[in-house]
């Protein structure tokens, strides 16, 4: 109910940067999801456990094969993190 309540009194402008420069998000991906998400990427061993920060509006940051990367950089960039699954 919260999200609904805020949602209703943000702007689709004001909801798409919240949380930008201050938040970003890091989430584990498979390599046919890279792509899509980091176009200049090589291909990759589809093997391999990727992991991806983003900006909080979904702008790609650094995509790793090592979790604790992604928290280092996102520390380098004064970013709070969250995780989604």
């Amino acid at each position: 109910m919260l999200l609904k309540e805020a949602s209703a009194r943000l702007t689709q402008s004001e909801l798409a940067h919240l949380g930008a420069g201050e938040v970003g998000y890091i989430r584990k991906m498979k390599s046919d999801e890279v792509s899509r998400c980091f176009p200049e990427a090589p291909e990759i061993d589809p093997t391999l456990d990727l992991w991806a920060l983003f900006a909080a509006d979904g702008t790609p940051i650094l995509l790793t094969d090592n979790r604790s990367s992604t928290f280092f950089k996102a520390a380098e960039d004064d970013l709070k993190t969250v995780s989604l699954h």
